[in-house]
């Protein structure tokens, strides 16, 4: 039995790179975006090939599994194993060569692929093969697993573009296969001599066949190319540490024609008949996959039909031929590139979305991208939802129609034992039926544990022999990655879900879609990894601490990663008590990007919140916690004692603030902010209020709004009063009269009088304080009942407690239907002035704009009516996405400086400052104004204040730093 202690002092010694046998690192890659979940003995993440050998010695003294591991988005389990876990994507993940004269690159196995794309682009040129999953797959990993993209009806597979590699043997040989025989190890050629004529026969022609060892390609009459024949190995013969990629001259313009078809079936028996007008892309998907309000045209399915020209209008023209060809129902012709993006988002998403069936059920992969000739695709599609049928499944297929290949996720039962038999039964049924077709079971991503056993279905005992043979020949000591394609684990083996519990955990919020089950919700990361995307465009938020740190750790998948072993309890063993998750949470910036960005769904954040509820249950708390976390008591009671001076001076005196922000746990770098000395409920209640008319809206006085940031809430009056409307505040409503009859004039009165006002809970919400939140959402819903007894909207001015009135509340407070109430009640300043002022007109402002979306606006209150608002009002541009790093409480935490500034200076930071002189800086949330203040010097305003200055004739001053 192998000595841990004395491999990792092993590898510690030879490795220059990272050894990491700690239960964190291990728990990150016990998983990758397959049904499966091995647990490794550790992770080395090597910096050269030196670093490769020197760990593969060191396995094969004592007798340990490597499993090399790109991005972890394989979806087959060939990047999950029981030894050591090579990561590449730590250091060796360099562009090493371009050269755009020979359409050539040099990269290493750990380079991300957009990456390439990125360096290959002002050359005109770009690498062939773009997988949905581009901005987080390796090159290493997609020459792996010989994986295609969208675009191989033009370009092929990565085995197409690859010229030449590096590799390591197990036994450390270095070699460099290339063609014609370069680089072979010693009798991979005589072997294949004695079997040409199965190689020459037990292949099927397909533009998509993945499954098996790509034997057929060291046939004479193929140039004996050693380099492609390892492609789609999936890290079980050598080990990449370099390679050699073919480029193709990209099309300067693009334009994406949308075929609209009654079903998937349809569409599947046109697209073979779109390629003699050689497009870029046919791609798949039916009406279960698009979201509500996609801009598609009529129909149940479509086709995605790119095609590409010199110019736009040649573009055109090509897509328009295909549309005419095209025996649509409908067609939408697109060329604006942006709307592409927008159209292309929906189907790179899909690999995510279609793990929810419309009703919520699970759905899983494992069937991901059988192929099958583009012909037989059709009838292909009627006898697998055939099949799908017998067995009492549903799955939603889609993907790349125009080579055959179709991904599924499909609504396994892998929870219980008669569950996980029919899923092999069903899986055995499906790999004749393909094979019946003239297909091949993995069309794109490798068989890894999913497939492999049910390979001598497709090629036959002996062919699977000399699969052996080759595996033999390259490794015989069985070191790299065993289980995989050949000698393979059972496909219903080390599934992740057996570990998970069978009962419900006691939780706090409710988890409305998924049926309170917090383990059901966890798995909802099915390691997709879009929040381990680098660089982010649009209105974009998730991850933006992945992005800061570039630690899986740190990233959603990461953390998702860590509860499911949590709950698991077999590796992380500490339960809700966990080190390694609270570690692992504490630079989440409960952004809930996620919640919107990832295709599944996840929200770390409320995820975050109910861990530290059960954390920190019944033990002492970090000092943040008490003092930024309950913000809106320290701030109440300056208020009722008038001290705001008092503690202004305080706080702008070095030694006092030094001594505050010690015992408070706020990070030294961080000033404290000013206390308003007039609350904004103090100014209104001193104001002379207009005489009653218009609609009534009541005004949320939140607490950055009421103690920190008054002036936003009278710019606020000032605009919905122009607009007509009839502002009141709880818990009294008075503009110059009350609401309501006397009971509830006097219940309110009452509650004035005993101090009680409204509260989100927001801060005690974000660190975990459920109890608290829960006492200070319920005194609110009791204070607000004579607001909810009539039909006038709450107006939430600051983002983050919109999101949490409108989504958090009736999560948490699950049990009482009015809190469900007041969230249908919850309108954004934009949103109040669009529904009940629609025919009141802006002043115009007339400049560009600057800065960020509120990341809780883009999560989970939407951006429409708010740039709607800015048009109407002559502010143009768009504002950039991403998280301005603050994030509450987050940024003033000690230890999370650093973090906090990388995120403002991902987008926030770089926006204000390449904007023009003349531009308004917008930031409608205090967290998002205090950064800017406090790390560039600039001033933001929120969206009330623009239109209200504008009202009064006073242009808003540039947000240039004072």
């Amino acid at each position: 039995m192998t000595d841990h202690r004395e491999l990792r002092a092993g590898l510690r010694s030879a490795v220059r790179g990272e050894v990491d046998f700690s239960t964190t690192a291990r728990a990150l890659t016990t998983m990758d975006a397959s049904n499966y979940r091995r647990v490794p003995l550790g992770v080395v993440a090597p910096r050269d090939a030196d670093d490769v050998a020197a760990a593969l010695s060191v396995c094969r003294t004592y007798g340990v599994p490597v499993v090399p591991r790109g991005g972890g988005t394989s979806i087959a389990g060939q990047a999950t194993g029981t030894g050591v876990v090579l990561d590449f994507t730590r250091h060796m993940n360099r562009l090493l060569a371009l050269d755009p004269e020979a359409r050539t690159a040099v990269v290493q196995p750990g380079l991300v692929l957009d990456r390439l794309q990125e360096a290959a682009a002002p050359h005109g040129l770009r690498f062939g093969p773009d997988p949905s999953t581009h901005g987080r797959c390796t090159l290493g990993g997609m020459i792996g697993n010989n994986s295609c993209g969208s675009h191989s009806v033009a370009w092929g597979t990565t085995a197409d573009s690859v010229r030449e590699l590096a590799v390591l043997t197990p036994r450390g040989e270095r070699l460099r296969p290339g063609r014609d025989w370069s680089g072979a190890p010693a009798g991979l050629r005589e072997l294949v001599d004695g079997e040409l004529a199965r190689l020459r026969t037990a292949f099927p022609d397909l533009p998509r066949r993945i499954s098996g060892y790509a034997l057929d390609a060291l046939l004479p009459e193929r140039g004996a190319d050693v380099a492609r024949s390892l492609c789609g190995s999936e890290g079980t013969l050598g080990v990449l540490t370099e390679a050699v990629v073919d480029l193709v001259r990209a099309p300067r313009s693009r334009a994406l024609a949308v075929l609209a078809y009654a079903d998937e079936s349809a569409a599947a028996e046109a697209a073979a008949g779109l390629l003699p007008h050689r497009p870029l892309t046919v791609e798949g998907m039916a009406a279960d996959l698009v979201p509500a309000g996609a801009d598609l045209p009529r129909g149940g399915a479509w086709l995605f039909v790119e095609t590409g020209g010199d110019t736009e209008a040649e573009a055109r023209t090509r897509a328009e031929t295909v549309a005419r060809a095209a025996d649509a129902l409908d067609v939408l012709v697109v060329t604006d590139p942006a709307r592409q993006r927008t159209l292309w988002r929906i189907r790179e998403d899909a690999s995510g979305t279609a793990t929810r069936m419309p009703d919520g059920t699970e759905a899983w992969p494992g069937w991901e991208d059988c192929a099958v000739p583009p012909a037989r695709l059709g009838a292909y599609l009627r006898d697998f939802r055939a099949l799908m049928a017998d067995h009492g499944l549903r799955g939603t297929p889609y993907g790349h129609f125009g080579d055959g290949c179709i991904h599924v996720r499909i609504d396994f039962d892998l929870l219980t034992a008669p569950g996980v038999a029919r899923f092999r039964h069903f899986s055995e049924e499906l790999a004749d039926l393909v094979v019946s077709h003239g297909g091949s079971l993995s069309g794109e991503h490798g068989d890894g544990q999913a497939r492999a056993e049910l390979l001598p279905r497709m090629y036959g005992p002996g062919t699977v022999a000399l699969f052996e043979r080759v595996k033999a020949l390259w490794d015989p000591d069985d070191l790299l990655n065993p289980g995989m394609l050949v000698r393979p684990a059972p496909l219903d083996a080390d599934l992740r879900f057996s570990v998970l519990p069978r009962e419900p955990v006691d939780v706090a919020f409710g988890y409305p879609a998924d049926a309170g089950d917090f383990s059901a919700a966890v798995r909802r990361c099915v390691g997709v990894a879009k929040c381990r995307t680098t660089s982010v465009s649009g209105p974009a938020v998730m991850c933006p601490s992945f992005r800061a740190t570039g630690e899986e750790e740190h990233s959603t998948r990461g953390r998702a990663r860590l509860l499911h072993e949590m709950l698991a309890g077999e590796l992380v063993t500490g339960g809700w008590r966990s080190p390694e998750v609270r570690d692992a949470l504490d630079l989440c910036l409960s952004c809930k990007g996620c919640r919107s960005d990832c295709p599944v769904g996840v929200d770390m954040a409320t995820y975050k919140a109910e861990f530290l509820h059960h954390h920190y249950a019944g033990r002492r708390r970090p000092a943040a916690h008490y003092t930024m976390g309950r913000l809106p008591q320290w701030l109440g009671w300056v208020a009722r004692t008038r001290s705001a001076g008092v503690v202004n001076g305080l706080a702008s005196v070095g030694p006092s603030a030094r001594l505050a922000k010690r015992l408070g746990g706020i990070a030294r770098e961080r000033d404290i902010p000013r206390v308003a000395r007039q609350t904004f409920t103090r100014w209104w209640r001193g104001r002379d209020t207009p005489p009653p008319h218009g609609a009534l809206v009541v005004l949320w006085p939140d607490t950055f709004t009421e103690h920190l940031s008054p002036a936003v809430g009278r710019a606020a009056v000032r605009v919905l009063e122009a607009a007509g409307l009839r502002v009141a505040l709880p818990p009294t409503l008075r503009p110059g009269g009350r609401v309501g009859d006397a009971r509830t004039r006097s219940a309110l009165s009452l509650a004035t009088v005993r101090g009680a006002r409204v509260c989100c809970g927001l801060t005690y919400l974000s660190t975990g304080q459920l109890d608290r939140t829960r006492t200070v959402l319920r005194r609110t819903l009791d204070l607000l009942e004579p607001v909810l007894a009539t039909d006038a909207p709450l107006v939430v001015l600051e983002p983050s407690c919109a999101a949490a009135l409108r989504t958090d509340a009736p999560e948490l407070l699950h049990d009482d239907p009015r809190a469900a109430l007041l969230a249908t009640r919850v309108l954004t300043f934009a949103e109040a002035l669009e529904r009940h002022a629609p025919d009141w007109t802006p002043p115009q402002v007339n400049r560009p704009v600057t800065g960020q979306t509120h990341c809780h606006q883009h999560a989970v209150l939407g951006e429409d009516p708010d740039r709607r608002l800015r048009a109407a009002a002559g502010l143009t541009g768009d504002l950039a996405g991403g998280c301005c790093g603050l994030a509450g409480n987050f940024g003033f935490e000690k230890g999370h400086y650093e973090v906090s500034a990388a995120c403002a200076e991902d987008r926030l930071l770089p926006a204000v400052r390449e904007a023009p002189d003349e531009a308004v800086v917008l930031a409608d949330g205090f967290s998002c104004r205090t950064q800017l203040d406090q790390l560039a010097g600039v001033r933001g305003r929120h969206l009330a204040e623009v239109l209200a200055a504008a009202l009064d004739d006073e242009p808003p001053a540039p947000g240039h730093p004072r």
